[in-house]
């Protein structure tokens, strides 16, 4: 208990330096700001904000770029209950009920349940980290190198099959993510690898240029034509208009808590995040409701509940990543390389090697969402009109800043060659509807789970059955196949059952 403390007190100090919360306020700002307005997203603007973070402690870096994070997913929510637009993926649910709401003229009712929510959802997923962390990262200290590959599989299998879209296209792009992480220099013979005699890639593909071009560039050019500014009467929605009734306190709150619980369990295991967390959190109070049939229409629960859920996924997906090098999710994936770009190898030395930088992001949360519930709810009106904005104004300096921030990176004009080649790819990718994540996500732990590998070898004398015969390691191979021969079993399934349903057509 004494070491918690004093590891609190740490944090406090760190977190409560003017730098940090200066950068802090910064993240939530923009995150915001960010998911106010459809069709960007965290993950854009965390790569395309991350050289900013170059020249920063590692601590206020990772700081900003979580406030980014869950910033985006407070101001998610404004677009789904105004423009039936979700601003990030994870919003998508609230535009169910949250639109419903808003035509009936409850739209302040539901934008501060959703801050509401939100912040419950955050500060309880905080204080499940601040409890689990440690733990994990000193079970963790009995791993070694199989263990590491093997905990590398299974979330690399679990991200591609337990994701949205085909886990077929999943694992085929987990697979060509792991091929692009091998371009460069051979971590143990030096030599060079897919190359080509280009300079610019001995260490690898550059991951700023990757990530916005197979993200940033195709959703910037998919919404161009069609996302206009919508008018929106920043009026009817007045500090008395916010206010819920009594019967919206009383379906709310054990909404807020199921969701919680929901949340922190998915955003805690790879590969699922705040999108499932909230789809099972609002099937879950559907399910469970008295009266089913008022979902639709604006049920108040079916807001609180995701909201939770969402935002407490959020800070439980830092467990994973922060304790084991494993990322919870895309944007995760994306930290990690943060981390290893200021020179920190993500896994279990983290806590112990830098407990600044953990337990003051950690405390940083509390006063992120703290800055958040003051921007979120004062300030409707002004994210009311930032919606109005027509996008034909706005992709063309989002494509600039995209361009000038690959660019600043390291000053080369192949990572802007890389830009252009991902954003085809990326949109080709749309088009054929293969998911892009898996792809980075293989790019990011391509290297590592190389480098897990090949250790093992060497130390095994390049027996593979050291993965089966260390308990450890075995688990997570066995969690990994089962997975796979679910997914298959469903795969069947579903066939199967399209298959009846065309021979009941047929008679």
């Amino acid at each position: 208990m004494s070491d918690f403390a004093s590891n609190l007190a740490l944090g406090f100090s760190v977190a409560f330096s003017w730098q940090a919360m200066w950068y802090c306020f910064v993240g939530v700002t923009l995150g915001t700001f960010i998911g106010v307005l459809p069709g960007i997203g965290a993950l854009a603007a965390i790569a395309l904000l991350l050289p900013l973070t170059f020249g920063m402690e590692p601590a206020h870096a990772l700081i900003m770029l979580a406030g980014i994070y869950y910033g985006s997913n407070y101001g998610g929510s404004t677009a789904s209950i105004l423009l039936n637009l979700p601003g990030t993926p994870s919003s998508a649910v609230t535009c169910i009920e949250g639109y419903p709401m808003s035509q009936q003229g409850r739209a302040g009712v539901a934008l501060f349940m959703t801050a509401i929510a939100s912040f419950i959802g955050s500060i309880c997923g905080m204080l499940i980290m601040a409890i689990f962390s440690p733990p994990i990262a000193a079970l963790a200290f009995s791993f070694s190198a199989p263990e590491f590959f093997s905990l590398m599989v299974l979330g690399m299998v679990a991200a591609s099959t337990l994701a949205s879209g085909s886990p077929i296209k999943g694992l085929a792009m987990i697979g060509l993510g792991l091929i692009l992480g091998m371009v460069g220099r051979d971590l143990y013979s030096g030599l060079l690898r897919f190359s080509y005699g280009v300079d610019q890639l001995y260490e690898g593909l550059p991951l700023v240029a990757v990530a916005l071009g197979i993200f940033g560039l195709p959703e910037v050019i998919k919404n161009a034509g069609q996302i206009t500014g919508r008018t929106v009467e920043a009026r009817s929605i007045s500090f008395a208009s916010m206010w819920p009734t009594r019967d919206d306190w009383r379906r709310s709150w054990g909404a807020m808590f199921r969701g919680t619980g929901l949340g922190s369990f998915f955003g805690a295991l790879p590969g699922t995040g705040g999108l499932l967390a909230s789809f099972m959190s609002y099937a879950t109070e559907r399910r469970i409701s008295k009266d089913p049939s008022r979902f639709g229409k604006g049920a108040i629960e079916g807001i609180a509940g995701p909201e939770a859920a969402n935002n407490a996924a959020v800070q439980t997906a830092f467990i994973p990543t922060l304790t084991l090098g494993i990322p919870g999710d895309i944007v995760m994936a994306i930290m990690l390389g943060a981390l290893t770009i200021h020179g920190i190898q993500p896994g279990v030395s983290v806590i112990n090697n830098h407990p600044d930088l953990f337990w003051g992001l950690l405390v940083s949360f509390l006063f992120g969402n703290l800055m958040l519930l003051i921007l979120n709810i004062p300030l409707i009106g002004l994210w009311v009109r930032i919606l109005a904005i027509p996008y034909w104004v706005l992709y063309p300096f989002i494509i600039a800043f995209i361009c000038i921030g690959v660019y600043s990176v390291s000053n080369s004009v192949v990572d802007l060659y890389v830009l252009m080649f991902f954003g085809v790819l990326g949109i080709l990718m749309n088009i054929l509807r293969f998911e892009p994540a898996p792809l980075v996500l293989g790019l990011i732990l391509g290297p590592m789970l190389e480098e897990n590998l090949r250790r093992s070898l060497t130390l095994y004398r390049g027996s593979y059955t050291v993965f089966l015969t260390r308990p450890i390691s075995a688990l997570f191979i066995g969690i990994a196949v089962l997975i796979l021969a679910w997914t298959i079993y469903g795969m069947f399934r579903a066939r199967a059952r399209r298959r009846a349903a065309l021979a009941a057509q047929g008679e």
